[in-house]
C-alpha cells in the first residue's frame, strides 16, 4: 500500500510535525543520512512557506516507487495570495514577506523535481520530489501518475484506495471505495487491491467479475478499472457504483460509464466500454469523496502541469471533506 499522510500547517510550530512525519516515511523507505537532510530542509522550508507567504495550508506526503527506487512527494496546497511570476519568485533574495527570500531557491536545489501551479489571489500548489539516490530520477517513459489518497478527517485508515500496473505498451489503473469507512472499508478495499494485483494481466471487466466473487465476506466496495492500451491509442473501462472517470486532450471529453452496484453483494451487469486514447491525453479517476462538480478548464494552463498538481487542486477545492477520498490522475507522456 503507498503511504500518504496529510498536515495542516496554520502556525509555525506545525512545521515541525511535518518535518518528523517526513523523516519517519524516508527512513521507512530506506534513505540514507545525506537525503534524509535534504528532505527535512524542503519539508521545513515548504511548510514555513505556508506559513510566511499563504496563511496556512496543507502538506501532503506520499511514497514514491518506480522500479527499485523509491523517493518521497511533497506537495502543497494553499488559498494563500498566490505568485505573479513564479520564475521571479524562485530566484535567490526575492521576496514579499521581509525574509531572507532563499526558501524556494532552496527547495529547487535540493530536489530532483519541483513544478509550481499560481494564479494571483486564488493561491498555489508547489510540487517537490526528492529520490533516494542523488541521481535526477527519469519519469515514467509512457504514463506518469499523481494519486491523493487520504481517510476521512478523524479517521485513521482510509477506505478508499489506488493502484496502477504501468508497462511500455499497456498500463491499468484502479480506484476503489469500500463502502462506508473506518476497518471494515479499509478491508474490502484491501481485498480489491489484492485481486486486482493478481489478476492485472487481464481485462478490466474479467478483473472487476474476481473481485466481485473475492469480497462477498466484505461489506462490499464500489470501483472502476481502467486499461490503456498505448499501441491501439484506446482506453478500456469496467466500473461498478459510483467512482467518477473522465478522458481529456487539448480538444476533447469524455466522461467513462460505469453501472450501478456494489462489487461483492449485487451487480446487475459487468460491461466493458472502449474509449480513444490521446498522446497528450488525461485520465482522471475520484471516489465521490470528491466533488464531481470540477471543471479542468477552471485553471489555466493546469492540464500541462504533473498529473499530482493536478490531483491537489482538485482536492484542494472540491474535497468534500465529509468521507475518504483518492483522486487520481495519468498523463500520456511524448514516447
Amino acid at each position: 500500500m503507498i503511504e500518504s499522510v496529510a498536515v495542516t500547517i496554520t502556525e509555525s510550530s506545525q512545521t515541525g510535525e511535518a518535518r518528523r512525519l517526513a523523516m519517519a516515511l524516508v527512513t521507512r523507505l530506506g534513505f540514507q543520512e545525506t537525503q534524509r537532510g535534504k528532505v527535512g530542509i524542503v519539508v521545513t522550508e515548504i511548510a514555513n512557506n505556508l506559513v510566511q507567504h499563504a496563511r496556512g495550508g496543507v502538506v501532503l506526503l506520499r511514497s514514491l516507487k518506480q522500479n527499485l527506487a523509491v523517493g518521497i512527494e511533497v506537495l502543497s496546497l494553499d488559498k494563500g495570495p498566490g505568485m505573479v511570476d513564479v520564475d521571479e519568485c524562485l530566484q535567490d533574495g526575492f521576496s514579499t514577506a521581509g525574509t531572507s527570500g532563499n526558501g524556494l531557491g532552496a527547495i529547487l536545489r535540493l530536489s530532483n523535481l519541483l513544478e509550481i501551479y499560481s494564479i494571483p489571489k486564488q493561491g498555489t500548489a508547489l510540487l517537490a520530489h526528492v529520490w533516494s539516490d542523488s541521481a535526477s530520477h527519469p519519469p515514467e517513459k509512457t504514463l506518469e501518475i499523481g494519486a491523493i489518497c487520504l481517510p476521512k478527517p478523524g479517521e485513521d485508515i482510509s477506505g478508499d484506495a489506488w493502484a496502477c500496473e504501468v508497462d511500455a505498451s499497456r498500463s491499468l489503473l484502479l480506484v476503489v471505495d469500500g463502502l462506508g469507512h473506518g476497518t471494515a472499508a479499509a478491508t474490502a478495499a484491501s481485498q480489491a487491491l489484492r485481486i486486482f494485483q493478481d489478476h492485472h494481466h487481464l481485462f478490466p471487466g474479467a478483473i472487476v467479475e474476481a473481485a466481485h466473487a473475492a469480497l462477498r465476506s466484505t461489506r462490499g466496495a464500489v470501483l472502476a478499472i481502467a486499461e490503456i492500451d498505448f499501441e491501439q491509442q484506446s482506453v478500456r473501462f469496467a466500473g461498478i457504483g459510483n467512482i467518477s472517470a473522465s478522458i481529456f486532450s487539448f480538444t476533447k471529453h469524455h466522461n467513462l460509464v460505469s453501472h450501478n452496484g456494489t462489487v461483492g453483494h449485487e451487480i446487475h451487469k459487468i460491461q466493458e466500454f472502449s474509449y480513444p486514447w490521446y498522446g497528450n491525453g488525461l485520465l482522471i479517476m475520484h471516489s465521490d469523496g470528491l466533488d464531481a462538480k470540477w471543471r479542468l478548464d477552471r485553471y489555466p494552463g493546469l492540464s500541462q502541469k504533473h498529473p499530482s498538481l493536478i490531483a491537489g487542486m482538485l482536492y484542494r477545492d472540491f474535497n468534500r471533506e465529509r468521507d475518504d477520498v483518492t483522486v487520481l490522475v495519468a498523463k500520456g507522456m511524448s514516447r
